[in-house]
């Protein structure tokens, strides 16, 4: 009777150790997921405002940067900065006195070179007359031909030597090519100058350019014939504005700014100054155009699976919660970004909060304080 009893004493033991251990291993029930709490934007198409204005430099269409053909030292340099020239006025003169030797020894060449010729056709006819009376072969005759023929060509070269010679001499002298104004003296009186070296540059008269820089985001609105209103910056607040068109734009970014050079014709009769600053305003194709924007927090990048895009979260109303939608991106309209395809008026997208939410998530909207 009493070995019974112990019996079921351990048999109850044993139970309720199995039954601690089986809660012991058993997972917690998962917590509930937060409801975020997320900033939304109803969707509108508006009018973009794609203009822009930039700070640009009056310059000239055509800058000549003009220096000698050949090299010496600078001995005189009569222009001066914002000095006008003339087609043909002196700019500046370097030391020719090597030059003038130099042509003086080619044109004493082109006197031996003759002497020689002259001398090898005299003897030709007499080995001619010696022939015609039997004393010398034909073969004498074709030496003395091909040596007359020798002397011709080195008259020749010496020639040609010597017109060189005389050209580098004149060159020893800058003249002005076209009329116009010194913007920029390069060389000093006294300065050894080699040939090439800028030593002054002259914009010359005519057609006027307003240069400006363009960042990279917007050279895809910046194309050759795109007009363009320009205001000079010291100008009255009632003075008119000019019309312009882009003229030329850079092939490749400036190494040190990154940005791109854009130049903007102006018309002939502008009365703007060299080196002035204008304000360009482009008026871009986009301009005014209706389109849905978005701020750049609403649009974030999508990963999942082979879908790689753009993507925002849009709020359903009814059940509170939230969904992802592609949207394709067509560019930017200054800190917002314009949506081409994805989205429609009076829908509601997620604005700020998007990054820690889930496709299905409720969410409930952001109260300010």
């Amino acid at each position: 009777m009493k070995a019974t009893h112990f019996v079921r004493i351990v048999t109850s033991t044993g139970a309720l150790a199995l039954v601690a251990a089986l809660a012991a291993c058993s997972r917690p029930a998962p917590a509930p997921e937060p409801v975020r709490a997320v900033k939304l934007v109803t969707v509108s198409a508006g009018a973009l405002d794609a203009s822009a204005e930039y700070a640009g430099e009056v310059r000239a269409q055509v800058e000549s940067r003009l220096g000698f053909r050949v090299g010496g030292k600078l001995l005189e340099r009569p222009a001066e900065l914002g000095q006008r020239v003339k087609p043909g006025q002196l700019l500046a003169r370097i030391d020719a006195q090597d030059l003038a030797l130099s042509s003086q020894a080619a044109q004493a060449a082109v006197a031996a070179a003759r002497t020689q010729r002259d001398l090898a056709r005299a003897d030709l006819d007499r080995f001619k007359n010696l022939q015609s009376q039997g004393f010398v072969s034909g073969a004498e005759i074709d030496r003395r031909q091909a040596t007359l023929d020798a002397a011709e060509a080195s008259l020749k070269q010496a020639q040609a030597q010597s017109s060189v010679q005389g050209n580098q001499a004149a060159y020893a002298r800058l003249l002005a090519d076209s009329a116009g104004v010194v913007t920029a003296v390069q060389a000093e009186v006294g300065q050894v100058v080699s040939a090439g070296t800028p030593v002054v540059v002259v914009a010359q008269d005519g057609p006027r350019d307003v240069v400006f820089a363009v960042p990279e985001d917007r050279l895809a609105l910046v194309r050759p014939g795109t007009p363009a209103t320009v205001r000079p910056w010291a100008g009255t607040p009632d003075a008119q504005a000019l019309k312009g068109t882009v003229r030329e734009v850079a092939a490749s970014a400036d190494a040190t700014t990154r940005t791109f050079l854009v130049k903007l014709a102006l018309p002939g009769n502008a009365p703007l100054p060299l080196g002035s600053t204008a304000y360009v305003t482009l008026q871009t194709p986009l301009s005014g155009a209706q389109a849905i924007t978005l701020p750049t927090s609403a649009v974030q990048r999508s990963s999942e699976g082979d879908r790689k895009g753009s993507m925002v979260w849009v709020f359903d109303a009814a059940s509170s919660t939230v969904q992802a939608r592609p949207v394709v991106v067509a560019g930017a309209d200054g800190n917002r970004v314009v949506i081409a395809d994805g989205l429609k008026p009076g829908d509601e997208v997620v604005a700020a909060g998007g990054h820690v939410l889930s496709a299905g998530q409720k969410v409930t909207r952001f109260a300010a304080q």
